[in-house]
């Protein structure tokens, strides 16, 4: 009886050192940092939203990210963006917030958060003034028939993880947004050329992608994104993580 009495104990005692080494293990386990993918529309809404996401959840699968797609402005409280490290706005267009989740986000970014616009970002909340500064610029229009049409791109400057694997000229399909409103805040790091395509409107000064800090924040904007193919081009991709990069404050 005694035998069986300590061979239990000693049972136990296994058991339980067995239990307590995963938890030492866990609290050397860095937690994924979150990031939030909003898709909500309430104008055009891109064919290309889907392939986004997907792309952006693979990206965060293998460098530590986990992206989070969310169509509800529901979820722009300030106890909720408080879980994200990045809010990104993939192909957004339009009015998706009412005043309560846009102080909710003005809030987070002030507190030292991310955005990341991708494309139609651009074309989105034109009655906010305070976003159109922290996107950097507004659409206004687009060449038609085609839209989407090949373009050179000047790699303005490669001093940063979104650019540092372009050549400097990167020549690219995809629908080229002309802007208004563009902040002189914002460093621009790729800059489109007019004369290898038709239906530019900003002349020889057309920024297609840029960054700042801004309000307490971190912002950067590309005007790519808006063809399903862009997010199987390597180059984009890598230039998407790049800036997820940078928002995340890693590099």
């Amino acid at each position: 009886m005694r035998f069986t009495v300590l061979l239990l104990t000693f049972c136990f005692a296994i058991c339980a050192c067995a239990q307590e080494e995963p938890a030492k293990e866990d609290e050397n386990v860095k937690m994924p940092e979150l990031v939030m993918v909003f898709t909500k529309t309430e104008g055009w809404r891109h064919k290309s939203i889907e392939k986004g996401v997907q792309t952006l959840r693979k990206l965060g699968r293998q460098n530590g990210f986990v992206a989070l797609q969310t169509e509800s402005g529901e979820d722009f409280t300030s106890q909720n963006l408080q879980n994200y490290k990045l809010v990104v706005f993939l192909n957004t267009t339009m009015d998706v917030l009412n005043d309560a989740q846009q102080r909710a986000f003005e809030s987070y970014i002030k507190g030292g958060g991310a955005f990341l616009g991708v494309h139609a970002a651009a074309d989105t909340e034109y009655d906010w003034p305070w976003y159109g500064k922290l996107v950097g610029g507004y659409f206004v229009s687009h060449p038609n028939d085609p839209n989407v049409r090949k373009a050179t791109i000047d790699v303005v400057s490669k001093a940063h993880p979104s650019t540092e694997h372009l050549p400097d000229s990167w020549m690219r399909t995809d629908e080229w947004y002309n802007f208004k409103d563009l902040s002189s805040s914002t460093t621009v790091l790729l800059n489109l050329d007019e004369s290898t395509y038709e239906g530019g409107t900003n002349g020889s000064n057309h920024p297609i992608a840029w960054y700042h800090e801004f309000d307490g924040g971190r912002a950067f904007y590309t005007g790519g994104g808006h063809t399903e193919d862009s997010y199987d081009e390597p180059m984009f991709r890598q230039h998407l993580l790049g800036a997820i990069e940078w928002c995340l404050k890693r590099k």
